[in-house]
């Protein structure tokens, strides 16, 4: 647990991080990771902002999505 969400961290280092609100969600991981995959996010219609994919329960992130996600952010953090 780090900053009040549930995620993954290798040794000290946060891989990817997730949180649930009452309107979205939320898949956080390296602004590197985000950059790698934003065209793939736009073409879902997800949301990104620097850090994170935000997406709606009616509207799921794609498990090959944050698989994509995490890897790319394992990659940048040194993993």
């Amino acid at each position: 647990m780090k900053y009040d969400m549930p995620g993954f961290q290798i040794e000290e280092t946060i891989i990817a991080g997730y949180a649930a609100f009452s309107k979205q969600c939320g898949l956080y991981v390296d602004p590197a990771a985000i950059a790698a995959h934003v065209d793939e996010i736009a073409s879902l219609k997800l949301k990104a902002t620097k850090t994170g994919v935000t997406f709606s329960v009616s509207k799921p992130i794609t498990e090959e999505l944050v698989e994509k996600l995490a890897v790319s952010s394992r990659s940048k953090k040194g993993f």
